[in-house]
C-alpha cells in the first residue's frame, strides 16, 4: 500500500511531465542518458533526430513521445526518492521485476505499466 508521501511523489512526477514540452524532455533525457540511448528508447535509428527534438526543430511521432514522457516521469519518480545518479543507474540497470531487462529497454518495448510498478516497488524497498 502506498503512503501519502509516495502518492505525492507520483503526482509531482506526473504533473512535471505534463508541464514539460517534448523539447525539454528530449533535452533532459539526452543530457542524462545520451542521444544514442534516447534514440533506442524512442525507437528511431537516427540519433541526431533526438538533438533536433531537444532544439525544438521538430517533434517525435506520437509513439516516440509517449516513450520519452514515460521515461521522464519514471526517472523523476525514482529521483524523488533517491537522487539523479541512482535514478540513472536504476533506469539503465537490469531489473529482476522486468525479467532482467532495464527499465529503459522495457519502456522502449512499450511495457509502461510494468516499469512504473517496478519503480514503485523499488521506492517502497521491495526490490
Amino acid at each position: 500500500m502506498q503512503t501519502q508521501r509516495e502518492t505525492a511523489a507520483e503526482a509531482r512526477a506526473h504533473r512535471d511531465t505534463a508541464q514539460q514540452t517534448i523539447a525539454d524532455i528530449a533535452r533532459f533525457l539526452q543530457d542524462v542518458f545520451s542521444q544514442r540511448i534516447v534514440a533506442v528508447l524512442a525507437g528511431i535509428g537516427d540519433s541526431k533526430q533526438v538533438g533536433n527534438w531537444a532544439k525544438g526543430q521538430n517533434a517525435p511521432r506520437f509513439d516516440a513521445e509517449v516513450r520519452l514522457r514515460t521515461a521522464y516521469q519514471v526517472f523523476k519518480l525514482v529521483e524523488s526518492g533517491e537522487n539523479c545518479h541512482i535514478a540513472r543507474a536504476w533506469m539503465i540497470g537490469m531489473n529482476p521485476q522486468l525479467e532482467d531487462c532495464s527499465p529503459l529497454q522495457a519502456i522502449a518495448d512499450d511495457h509502461f505499466k510494468e516499469v512504473m510498478s517496478a519503480a514503485r516497488s523499488y521506492l517502497q524497498g521491495d526490490l
